[in-house]
C-alpha cells in the first residue's frame, strides 16, 4: 500500500512497518513545507495504529537522504515581506523534529548519501541512525548566513571532543564511518547489505526496540575506534570567543589550522558569533528549550535583510557569487546586535511544542 498527498514524500506499509521515502531526488530530497506537514501527520497516525510497529525513513535514489530544508523558498517569502509564511516552515519543521525525538515506536533513519541541515533533523533525533560508506554529514548553515538549527543547539554541544562546535562553525563534512564514530549515527552498514537489513526488519514478527537492537547488532558493522578530534578538542572550546578560537588557530601554524582559518574566513561573521552563543546556551537546555531558542532566532533572521538572504542567494540561487556579509568582519560586529537576536520581543510568537516530552 502506498499513500501520499503528493509524490514528494511516499508512505508505504510493508507488513507491520511504515516506510517513509523522501522523494525529491533531483533536489537531493530537500524538505519543503508540504513534506514536513505530511510526515508529521503520518507519524501521528502511526502512533495510533497498533498494527504498525516501526518506521523506516530513507531518501529516494542513491545520492542523498535529505540535503536540507527548502531555504530558497523561505528567502523568497522574506523578500516579499511575508515573514509569517517563512516562519511557518520553521515551525512545522521543528514540530516534526520534536515529534521524531519523542516518537514512541522504533524509528530508523537510513542516512545514506548527503545528510545536511533539515535532513539531520529528520534523523539525529530518532533512536536509530544508520550510516553507510556513502554518508556525507554536514551542518553548513554559517556559509549561508544562518545558524545550525533543527535542534543543533541541543545535540551539537553534546558531541564528544568539541566536534559539534567545530562542525557548526566551519560547516566541515564527516564521511562514512566517522559519522558513527562521533555518535551522530548509531550504526554503520555497507550499502550492499542494506537490502538484507530491510528484509529482516520488514519480515520480523517482533519489532520491539530490543528486537531491533539485536537485528542491527547482527547486520551492522562494528566500527573500530573513536573519532580522532585532535586539535579540534583543544581549539574549538565552548568557553572561548570566536576571536580566541581564531587566535589559537593562527598560533598553531599547522596546515590543518590554515585550512580551518580559510573556512572560517568564508562564513558570515554574524553567523559565527550567533552560532557560538547558541551552542553555549544550548548545552544546558533540554530539546524543547533548544527548539524554542532556534524559533526565536529564526524570527530575527526573517525580519530584515539579514546575511541569511544574502548567503542563500550566493550559495543556492546565483551559485558562486561571493557573499557580501554585513558586517563584513568580526571586529565590526556590535554585541548589542548579537544580543538582539537572543532577547525576546513583545511581538514574538511562540513555537508551542507539545509539553509532553521524554527529553
Amino acid at each position: 500500500m502506498t499513500t501520499s498527498i503528493s509524490n514528494e514524500i511516499l508512505f508505504n506499509r510493508i507488513n507491520n512497518v511504515a516506510l517513509i521515502t523522501l522523494n525529491r531526488p533531483k533536489q537531493l530530497n530537500s524538505l519543503n513545507l508540504s513534506m514536513a506537514k505530511q510526515m508529521f501527520g503520518f507519524l501521528e497516525e502511526i502512533e495510533k495504529d497498533d498494527s504498525l510497529k516501526a518506521v523506516v525513513v530513507k531518501g529516494s535514489g542513491d545520492s542523498a537522504f535529505c540535503a536540507g530544508g527548502d531555504v530558497k523558498s523561505i528567502r523568497e517569502f522574506c523578500l516579499q515581506g511575508q515573514q509569517d509564511k517563512a516562519m511557518e516552515f520553521f515551525r512545522e519543521e521543528y514540530k516534526l523534529d520534536f515529534k521524531i525525538a519523542n516518537f514512541t515506536k522504533p524509528y530508523l533513519a537510513f542516512i545514506n548519501g548527503v545528510t545536511m541541515g533539515g535532513g539531520v533533523g529528520l534523523s539525529v533525533h530518532g533512536r536509530y541512525r544508520i550510516a553507510t560508506e556513502k554518508t556525507l554529514f554536514a551542518m553548513p548553515e554559517t556559509a549561508i548566513g544562518f545558524i545550525p538549527d533543527v535542534g543543533g543547539s541541543y545535540f551539537l554541544p553534546r558531541l564528544k571532543g568539541n566536534i559539534g562546535l567545530y562542525l557548526a562553525l566551519t560547516g566541515n563534512r564527516l564521511k562514512g564511518e566517522d559519522v558513527k564514530r562521533t555518535g551522530i549515527a548509531t550504526h554503520f552498514i555497507r550499502t550492499s547489505n542494506w537490502v538484507n537489513l530491510e528484509e529482516k526488519i520488514f519480515n520480523s514478527n517482533n519489532l520491539s526496540h530490543e528486537s531491533i537492537d539485536k537485528i542491527l547488532e547482527e547486520m551492522c558493522e562494528d566500527v573500530q575506534g573513536e573519532y580522532d578530534s585532535g586539535n579540534i578538542s583543544k581549539i574549538f572550546q565552548l568557553n572561548k570567543t570566536i576571536e580566541e578560537i581564531i587566535n589559537d588557530l593562527e598560533a598553531d601554524e599547522s596546515d590543518w589550522s590554515k585550512k580551518q582559518l580559510a573556512l572560517l574566513a568564508k562564513m558570515s561573521p554574524t553567523s559565527l558569533k550567533l552560532t557560538l552563543k547558541q551552542l553555549q546556551l544550548g548545552k544546558s537546555m533540554n530539546l524543547k528549550e533548544a527548539f524554542e531558542l532556534e524559533h526565536q532566532l529564526c524570527m530575527r533572521f526573517t525580519s530584515f535583510k539579514s546575511d541569511f538572504l544574502e548567503g542563500v542567494r550566493c550559495v543556492l540561487v546565483d551559485k558562486g557569487d561571493k557573499p557580501k556579509w554585513n558586517p563584513s568582519s568580526l571586529k565590526e560586529i556590535d554585541e548589542k546586535i548579537i544580543n538582539w537576536y537572543f532577547n525576546p520581543l513583545p511581538s514574538d510568537t511562540n513555537l508551542n511544542l507539545s509539553p509532553s516530552s521524554k527529553i
